[in-house]
């Protein structure tokens, strides 16, 4: 089966035909990330099929969106990049996120959260204005089997997958970040309820939450 097309010369109709097939702007997400070669992709969305992943993947290389590069040896693997016309999708795919948010409620049985969308979901629930108060400072959190880390400085955040060097601030929770992030639950009532645990400073956590807001 081709690729939809909506017979409409418009900029909105062609960004959907290029990323709108299922799938396909998740993997431009992880790739926002980092580059990643194929079972990297497959193993952060586990549920796509390897023939659909393939698929995708050739579709965004002929859109001039992900290329093939090939690493120095003695790896010597093949990863997927984003072209820099693909990385100009990083706008539209947080603020996409953030819109998303809004309608989170409590996760499924079968939803899993994984160390690039949760990334994404810093990146894009970041509030610059709040950095003014907190210019430099450095979050480590722990969700389960998920491990980011997040640095504020000079107003802006980078967000990565793994451990801090070295964290102002450790927070260790599960599906409750979400509500923390909401402001559906305060810092102190989430700690009162041990549904956060942290290592550090107490008023960091209520910063967390200044700094990061869906």
């Amino acid at each position: 089966m081709g690729r939809r097309q909506y017979g409409q010369f418009c900029g909105l109709v062609r960004a959907v035909e290029l990323v709108g097939e299922r799938w396909a702007l998740l993997i431009v997400r992880d790739l926002l990330v980092s580059p990643k070669r194929y079972t990297d992709l497959k193993r952060g969305l586990p549920r796509i099929p390897t023939n659909v992943l393939s698929t995708r993947l050739k579709e965004l290389e002929a859109a001039g969106i992900v290329q093939r590069r090939v690493l120095p040896r003695p790896d010597g693997s093949v990863v997927y990049e984003l072209t820099e016309y693909g990385a100009d999708l990083e706008d539209v795919v947080l603020a996409f996120g953030r819109w998303g948010a809004r309608s989170l409620g409590e996760p499924g049985p079968d939803e899993i959260l994984t160390p690039d969308s949760m990334v994404m979901a810093l990146r894009s629930t970041f509030r610059p204005e709040a950095a003014r108060e907190h210019p430099d400072v450095r979050f480590e959190l722990r969700l389960g089997d998920v491990v980011v880390h997040a640095d504020v400085a000079s107003g802006a955040v980078t967000a990565a997958v793994g451990e801090s060097p070295a964290p102002d601030l450790v927070i260790e929770s599960g599906p409750a970040v979400r509500a923390l992030l909401a402001g559906e639950i305060s810092p102190e009532a989430a700690l009162d309820d041990g549904l956060v645990a942290i290592t550090g400073p107490k008023e960091l956590l209520a910063a967390f939450t200044r700094l990061f807001r869906i």
